[in-house]
């Protein structure tokens, strides 16, 4: 399949698609062996060439500008650096994709350009190379990356359809398949075919992280690569990759965490990103009001807002720095772990920390949330009375975990968008609030058994204690049963009760998980 296309993020116009894609992929040397980290210069210079191609508004100015924008390119960088960056910005885009469809992919635009840019070559060298690609693509048993909309696009011709095989992309992997091996098996593989292992290296690791902001995946490529090529070769290896861990240890979990956090601002939107945060941070410091936390959650929205498709390189780690300094400013003084968290002088470092702290207990409050009035729902700050709302429910809750309030947070948004443009809203939001009294506290409490359960105990005991409650509940069934119900469940809670869930993933099995609660699709929650 054709990958010649817009990088994730940017505004391209028809006639920017022939380079477009090689750009996704720009604004980082490549992974020489032996390099060490003074190439940040060259890391800066390549993304300040993306940011300016990206904006290029190419259509107005012909295939010949086209063509002298790809060649730039690949002279700029050279052929290593822009193949390296080309393996990267496909694994991003086809991240369910072989290793050997993306090296097929790679071949082919590589030599595109390679051919098509040398001297004295053909003005239609570029558009026509293009063009068989588009057909190769198109071809019984291509070698490119399977896609469903292929056969779709291959049913048009000429510009569309190089058009629509350019706008083909896979979904992101919500659950990354990337497992680092050990120090020894990294050594092993390096040492056999240092080229191999590094080109496998980059497609695994951006097809797991590809949502994470360019500039951090490829920083953690670039610094990960360094580390194993100086320490397969040290005389003290053990000694050599505990310190490079240790001096990458933030861009580690910048790379993670930022992946996280754009695969959420992906799935959510900047709106309900705002909600997840904000109830995330009042399940961690529930003795805090709303007003507290609400301008916190938009400025942590308004952060990825701005980073996750941004090429410029401090983007992420500087806007999340002045994030973490607010956060500490207003609630260091109010809660003992978000003190703890905030004495030290590496904002990043205090930030990741935030992150990591479990849920506190409930706080004493009123045993029922003030519920908003009709009026309120459907007036001009409906969507903020929802969100307190809900932000009420959460710091009483405080197991109850983000795939379960997100659900609760679409049937909020739902049911306003229902009922404030009904003919009478207030009979249909009072039925509404009947349906809701009989729904709430059984989806709540099964949530915040679940998810406390399996916060409070081991695996195991969790495990235990989940097959004793099934007993109780389906006395009849048999072992075997019980067994595949064990195992699916304490998978759901692995998986979706934990902090930085994966979105969409964990939104598919909450109807699944909760059983009767929404038994026949009329429930609160669907």
């Amino acid at each position: 399949m054709l990958a010649l296309c817009p990088a994730a993020g940017f505004n391209h116009s028809p006639g920017d698609w022939h380079h477009l894609h090689i750009k996704a992929g720009m604004g980082f040397p490549a992974p020489l062996f032996g390099r060490r980290r003074e190439t940040a210069p060259d890391m800066r210079a390549a993304l300040a060439l993306l940011l300016l191609l990206a904006a290029a508004r190419a259509e107005h100015r012909g295939k010949a500008y086209v063509r002298d924008k790809v060649c730039q390119e690949f002279q700029t960088l050279g052929r290593e650096d822009f193949r390296t960056l080309t393996i990267i910005a496909n694994s991003r885009k086809f991240s369910n994709a072989t290793f050997e469809e993306i090296g097929h992919l790679v071949h082919e635009i590589v030599s595109l350009a390679e051919t098509c840019c040398a001297e004295g070559a053909d003005p239609s060298c570029y558009d026509a190379g293009s063009s068989a690609l588009s057909a190769k693509s198109c071809g019984e048993g291509s070698p490119f990356p399977a896609h469903p909309g292929t056969a779709g696009c291959c049913t048009q011709e000429g510009l569309e359809q190089k058009l629509c095989l350019a706008a083909l992309r896979h979904p992101p992997q919500e659950l990354p398949r990337y497992i680092q091996p050990s120090n020894e098996e990294l050594c092993q593989a390096f040492k056999k075919d240092p080229k191999d292992f590094a080109d496998r290296f980059l497609h695994e690791y951006a097809s797991s992280y590809g949502q994470a902001p360019l500039p951090v995946l490829l920083g953690s490529t670039r610094t990960f690569l360094s580390m194993v090529s100086t320490c397969c070769i040290s005389p003290a290896p053990t000694a050599c990759f505990l310190k490079e861990k240790l001096e990458r240890k933030t861009l580690s979990l910048l790379t993670l965490l930022s992946n996280r956090a754009c695969s959420r601002f992906t799935a959510y939107g900047k709106d309900k990103v705002t909600f997840s945060y904000l109830t995330t941070l009042a399940q961690k410091m529930p003795g805090a009001s709303f007003e507290d936390l609400f301008p916190l959650a938009e400025d942590a929205a308004k952060v990825f807002s701005q980073c996750c498709d941004s090429v410029a390189e401090d983007c992420m780690q500087q806007k999340l720095s002045e994030h973490t300094a607010k956060a500490c400013g207003a609630l260091s003084a109010r809660d003992e772990r978000f003190a703890d968290c905030c004495e030290g002088k590496n904002l990043m470092q205090n930030y990741f920390c935030i992150l990591a702290l479990p849920p506190a207990p409930a706080p004493k409050l009123p045993e029922e949330a003030q519920k908003p009035t009709n009026e309120q729902i459907c007036g001009e700050d409906g969507a903020r009375h929802a969100k307190k709302y809900l932000f009420e429910l959460a710091r009483r809750h405080t197991s109850v975990p983000d795939a379960f309030l997100g659900r609760l947070y679409d049937t909020s948004k739902k049911v306003r968008e229902e009922c404030c443009s009904a003919k009478d809203a207030s009979a249909c939001l009072d039925g509404k609030r009947q349906q809701m009294g009989e729904e709430l506290p059984s989806f709540l409490e099964k949530a915040n058994q679940l998810c406390g359960q399996y916060t409070e105990l081991n695996f195991l005991d969790f495990k235990k204690r989940l097959r004793e409650s099934l007993m109780r509940t389906m006395p009849q069934a048999s072992l075997e049963l019980l067994g595949r119900l064990v195992e699916q469940r304490a998978n759901f809670a692995s998986t979706c009760c934990p902090p930085n869930s994966p979105p969409l993933y964990c939104a598919s099995k909450v109807s699944l998980e909760l059983g009767e609660t929404c038994d026949g699709g009329s429930c609160l929650l669907g």
